[in-house]
């Protein structure tokens, strides 16, 4: 209806596809499908199971238990809990895969670290890797807690699948990794955890196996006779072995590789062994060193190096370039010779490349051996070959994401590297890829910029953490970001060297400003602005000039902030950065849209799209488009709003840009308030605030500003909690598209 003609527009018969019905229409119309959206195949993650003896009950136990969560229509949580190389991993795999058939919606597994030198998993890096498994886009994985957990739980309410997590440190780490629906998450610790029972858990814990058990497992393992020929002299090897299964299974392995050695001679020499290995037990555990002892005893001479040499690495686990990095050419036959005799466990990378770690006890005895073996000097050669392969291939993953991006210099010995297999699979693109590789290196990353220090080699402190600027924001990390840029920055002071310092204070604070320290990101920014201005450096001071603005603009001091932009729009280009001039002019135009001064933002932003455009930087590029796009809206100029909008929106999906995205939106729901339409409006204003959420921004001042707006526009018979009538149907494949943007 249109002032008092009358369309009808009556709509019958069958239509497939959709349909736009309108009373009459002026001027063009666009209409595009949403692409569809690629199925994920379920998540099949369990590591496979291993042989298990003298569980039955155990297994009748969970199973049992399982059935009467399932009867009352709740989950199943089950803890199982042991000592050290007693076989709780072994025993939830073994239930949980039996499972498969019942549970198509796949298996999650995490480790969760409580052994690991480092400290356990933080629960936030796990949830968000279930949820990147669960198909989820990485620019979609918030960014706080609470809402990861509420994604997965949302996700996993109605699928049918199990979570394994391994390693367990406390209850509270288990929590927040729970899954919601009819799931089944086993959970094993070397600790009880009867705080799981509050949460309808079921804990059991294993005992050590009995002799009969130990000795049918010894049998299993060597599979040659050997056990039936001498029972007795079995029997005391187990009892030797403290019925672990894992020193069971390492004692057979070096029986299984001697034939024709009698079980008498491996009970002699682990007898002998006991008493001198009493500096790495662990309390109950001396006979497990034992064992270990003579698998080390019985390896290859360069086995045995790399054996000592990987005990030195500094994270959990490692991949064979890592190896050959540390033994050269002769690392493959060494990795062979450790995996088969059971003290490497060869464990399924995501990109399908060799991976591995130690069991703890096994990590603890070959760091041990080292520190006997390995002189000072031969240790500390070691880390730095470890340090430098991890940082060459950390830059080479960086040139891939921002090539051409301007680095602090890096130092490395070229006989230390190995490159790493960064090449995309499954139809990623090569950052992607190197982001994927960046990210599952990233607790070996941070170990060496831990160690960095104290080794004697500041400098990998700040060049790894330099190389990694491109997966912070990108992923997300804002816990490592903070800590990588701390301890580089530390480095950097205690050597010396400004430059590098400069670096970490730019790059942490612009993390601070990801985080809402605004604060702290400001005193940084001006910290290095002072630096700079000290060493003459012009270039570097003007930079700050424009990151010193988004600080003050973000603590809500627009004309401080205004002043230091136009600052830096008029020093950058003179400086040789036309690039950063163009970004500064943005940031101009941003205050003046916040003023309600449009024509003044429509002049800057112009002028920042043009020269961003011939510096090849679409995103900013789109950026400004819809920042242009949104002063024509305030200025009544709504044709040309609607196409910088629209090219905007569509450049920034591209780009996979959630929170720009989102802005865009607003944007055209404020053109289509402007024509009345309000119906169209808060069609706009669910996507971008879906788009908020998406990128883990819904506390965002521009969010907040899209549910007051929405709420405004809501029917009357409706208001705010109801549902609404002309609402549309759920978010399609094009809504659910993005990532992240905090700045220029």
């Amino acid at each position: 209806m249109r002032g008092h003609e009358h369309s009808s527009n009556d709509l019958s018969g069958t239509v497939h596809g959709f349909v736009v019905q309108a009373g009459s229409v002026q001027g063009d119309i666009h209409v595009s499908a949403a692409a569809p959206r690629e199925k994920v195949p379920p998540p099949w993650q369990l590591p496979p199971s291993v042989r298990i003896t003298d569980r039955a009950d155990e297994l009748r136990a969970l199973e049992a238990h399982r059935c009467r969560a399932a009867e009352g229509g709740h989950s199943t949580l089950a803890a199982v809990s042991g000592l050290g190389g007693v076989g709780k991993t072994a025993v939830a795999l073994a239930w949980l895969h039996t499972l498969r058939p019942e549970f198509p919606g796949g298996q999650l597994y995490a480790d969760l670290g409580a052994q690991a030198a480092g400290g356990p998993e933080d629960p936030g890096e796990v949830v968000g890797r279930f949820l990147r498994a669960l198909g989820v886009p990485t620019g979609q994985v918030p960014s706080a807690l609470g809402e990861r957990v509420a994604l997965y739980r949302s996700l996993t309410a109605d699928r049918r699948l199990v979570v394994l997590l391994d390693d367990a440190a406390t209850a509270a780490q288990v929590r927040p990794l729970l899954p919601a629906g009819r799931c089944v998450t086993a959970v094993t610790s070397r600790r009880r955890m009867p705080g799981l029972s509050l949460d309808g858990g079921h804990v059991i814990h294993l005992e050590p196996l009995s002799t009969e058990a130990a000795v049918e497992l010894l049998d299993a393992t060597l599979a040659d006779g050997r056990v039936a020929a001498q029972p007795e002299e079995a029997r005391a090897l187990v009892l030797l072995c403290a019925g672990l299964p894992l020193a069971v299974r390492i004692a057979g392995a070096r029986l299984a590789a001697r034939p024709r050695q009698g079980i008498t001679a491996m009970v002699r020499a682990l007898s002998e062994e006991h008493e001198r290995l009493k500096a790495l037990a662990i309390e109950g555990e001396h006979d497990v060193r034992a064992a270990l002892d003579l698998s080390y005893q019985g390896l290859p001479p360069m086995a045995a190096r790399l054996y000592r040499l990987l005990g030195l690495h500094p994270g959990r686990e490692f991949g064979a370039p890592v190896a050959r990095a540390l033994l050269g050419g002769d690392a493959v036959e060494a990795l062979d010779a450790l995996h088969d005799a059971n003290l490497l466990v060869d464990i399924a990378g995501a990109s399908g490349g060799e991976r591995y770690r130690f069991h703890d006890l096994v990590r603890l005895h070959a760091a041990a051996r080292a520190a006997q073996e390995e002189s000072g000097d031969e240790r500390a050669a070691a880390l730095l070959r470890i340090g430098h392969h991890y940082l060459a291939n950390t830059g080479r993953a960086e040139e891939i994401i921002e090539p051409g991006r301007t680095s602090l210099e890096r130092d490395f010995e070229p006989e230390s590297v190995v490159e790493e297999d960064l090449g995309a699979v499954d139809g990623q693109t090569e950052a992607e890829a190197a982001l994927d590789w960046l990210e599952r290196e990233l607790p070996n990353l941070m170990a060496v910029v831990r160690l960095a220090r104290p080794m004697g080699a500041p400098e990998l402190a700040w060049g790894l953490t330099d190389a990694l600027w491109p997966l912070f924001p990108r992923r997300k990390l804002y816990g490592e970001w903070r800590e990588a840029h701390q301890e580089g920055l530390l480095a950097a002071e205690e050597a010396g060297n400004e430059e590098a310092a400069c670096r970490m204070l730019t790059s942490g604070a612009l993390g601070k400003l990801a985080v809402g320290d605004h604060a702290t990101g400001l005193a940084m920014f001006e910290r290095a602005a002072a630096s700079f201005f000290e060493r003459g450096d012009a270039l570097g001071h003007a930079r700050t000039l424009n990151y010193r603005g988004l600080a003050h603009q973000r603590l809500g001091q627009p004309d401080r902030a205004a002043d230091l932009f136009a600052r830096a729009a008029a020093e950058l280009p003179a400086c040789g950065d036309l690039r950063a001039g163009a970004l500064a002019r943005f940031n101009l135009a941003d205050v003046a849209l916040a003023q309600g001064r449009y024509e003044d933002a429509v002049v800057n932003a112009e002028a920042a799209r043009l020269t961003l455009e011939a510096a090849g930087d679409t995103y900013n590029a789109a950026r400004a488009a819809g920042l242009t796009g949104r002063a024509c809206v305030g200025l009544g100029r709504l044709d040309r709003a609607e196409s910088e909008l629209s090219a905007a929106l569509s450049a920034l999906r591209a780009e996979g840009a959630a929170f720009e995205a989102a802005h865009v939106l607003g944007g055209l729901a404020r053109l289509s308030e402007r024509r009345g339409q309000p119906w169209q409006a808060r069609q706009y204003y669910r996507k971008a605030l879906f788009l908020y959420s998406s990128a883990g921004r819904t506390q965002s001042a521009e969010a907040g500003d899209a549910r007051t707006r929405l709420s405004a526009l809501e029917p009357p018979e409706a208001g705010p909690g109801a549902p609404d009538p002309e609402a549309p149907g759920p978010a399609t494949s094009e809504d659910l598209q993005g990532g992240d943007a905090t700045g220029p």
